[in-house]
């Protein structure tokens, strides 16, 4: 595996990683009369999902505790995170092993002193780190970007001229936007699983470049559905094609495995995972990422300059030039090692959630929720809805000014998917909402969401709402304060 370290072996005695110390469980900061997100659960509201039931605990990494958030109505209520899909808060284990790095931060890999040394093996461990949690193979590279966007805009600019790219419509705009327009199919939406292993065989069969990239997705940032994406890459394989996979909305649900997936590439961002520090990944093989300019050219990339010649470093610091995050690839190490050690409990805890949330949406009228492939595939903790006769946006601050719950509305980033979802709506209907659910999320958010939604799917917001430019709806008689605190 091409990710060897620069820094002395006198640094190897500082064996334990930031990410790797021991953290006791934070004390629960709920408010009085919620219950607490570490604690078993009972449904104490009524729900139009299912009968109150008590759940058994598991033991799930604890996240950063959440906010006391304010409604219109002047009360103050635990804030229910239904917007994981859009970015994660942190895990007190990454939080905690940023706070330790902190303390010997220095910038990386030019540095005699003794913080630059930490620091260097602090970020080279954090790259072994990320390719332990997606089974990089020998050969392959991890490089830090900033996000997944990032990630593939830096594959796209390495690509060998001429190379075709085959790319589902469905994709975020992260996916589906960063290739060369001239050298790109797009597919259609597919209607089922065997329909997208017939669309990519009938594309590849079609295709004249002697080197071909296939895009998917692990899992759809609108519905949350499971792609099959081992199947697909068999496929793409088939034709000598290689394959890169969108793991932003799939690693912190399920497990990714190169080897075993058949791809070539692979790309996520810290902020989906609970590292929301601004760094992301990509990993996979080296040989075009080697051979093509550096995606930064700067100090860090190169190897020798000269008057009048420039020789690049390979491997991953030829498109890490500058003063890399360091903190951000510590809290991406952080939260893989979390993921890890509880993947277990996190399955189990995001399966029930999922379960409650799918059919409790499901099961009030006047909400209809939306899916690619069918209501009853595999999915992660992610439902998309719309609300007869009110629009989403105005559903999206409702929740929030009056339930103290967030969720995202509109398109998602994803434009063609739900254009495509929606065109058996109403004509008006251009935008929906999605649910997303986490290790944030509990039992009392999902009571309280499903009471929400129903409440406004049979009655309408609680209070006015007008339309302000720049802010969207908002309530007419918000107590709430316009402005908090600057952090710093």
């Amino acid at each position: 595996m091409s990710i060897a370290s620069s820094i002395p072996h006198t640094v190897t005695r500082e064996r334990r990683q930031p990410w790797l110390r021991s953290v006791p469980a934070p004390t629960p900061t709920d408010a009085p009369g919620q219950p607490s997100s570490l604690e078993p659960l009972t449904a104490s509201l009524a729900s139009p999902a299912s009968a109150a039931r008590t759940i058994p605990a598991v033991t799930i990494p604890a996240v950063v505790a959440a906010p006391q958030v304010p409604t219109c109505d002047g009360r103050l209520v635990e804030y229910a995170n239904f917007d994981h899909g859009a970015s994660t808060p942190a895990l007190v284990s990454v939080k905690a092993a940023v706070d330790k790095a902190t303390r010997t931060y220095s910038s990386v890999h030019r540095g005699q002193g003794w913080a630059s040394q930490v620091s260097s093996h602090y970020y080279e461990a954090a790259r072994e780190e990320v390719a332990r949690f997606v089974g990089a193979r020998d050969g392959d590279e991890v490089v830090f970007t900033r996000n997944t966007t990032d990630s593939f805009n830096l594959l796209a600019r390495a690509l060998p001229r001429r190379t075709q790219v085959i790319v589902f419509a469905t994709e975020h705009h992260a996916t589906l936007l960063p290739w060369d327009e001239r050298r790109t199919t797009r597919l259609p939406v597919p209607l089922t699983h065997r329909d997208a292993e017939a669309l990519l065989r009938d594309a590849l069969k079609r295709s004249t470049s002697s080197r071909t990239l296939v895009v998917l997705s692990g899992a759809s940032n609108v519905t949350g559905e499971y792609w099959p994406v081992e199947r697909l890459a068999a496929v793409a394989r088939e034709r000598g094609a290689r394959v890169a996979l969108d793991a932003a909305q799939l690693v912190g649900h399920r497990r990714v495995d190169l080897d075993t997936l058949g791809v070539d590439y692979v790309a996520f961002s810290g902020h989906k995972i609970y590292a929301p520090y601004g760094a992301g990944v990509l990993v996979g093989r080296s040989d075009w990422l080697d051979a093509a300019a550096p995606y930064l050219a700067g100090g860090g990339a190169t190897a020798a300059v000269g008057p009048l010649s420039t020789t690049w470093k390979t491997g991953p610091a030829r498109h890490e030039g500058g003063t890399p995050n360091v903190l951000g690839a510590i809290a991406v190490a952080a939260a893989c090692a979390a993921i890890r050690e509880h993947r277990g409990a996190i399955e189990a805890h995001e399966r029930r959630l999922t379960e409650r949330l799918v059919q409790g949406l499901r099961d009030i009228e006047g909400v209809e929720t939306f899916s690619i492939f069918g209501d009853d595939l595999d999915r992660a903790p992610v439902v998309t809805f719309t609300i007869d006769g009110v629009p989403s946006a105005l559903v999206s601050a409702a929740l929030s000014a009056e339930y103290g719950i967030g969720v995202r509305d509109g398109k998602f980033c994803a434009h063609l998917l739900v254009d495509t979802l929606l065109s058996d709506e109403d004509a008006e209907v251009t935008t929906a909402v999605r649910v997303s659910a986490g290790l944030a999320s509990t039992d009392e958010h999902v009571d309280r969401l499903l009471t929400a939604v129903a409440r406004l799917a049979t009655d309408g917001p609680g209070t006015a709402y007008e339309q302000v430019e720049g802010r969207g709806w908002v309530p007419v008689d918000d107590q709430r304060e316009t402005l908090v605190d600057l952090p710093w």
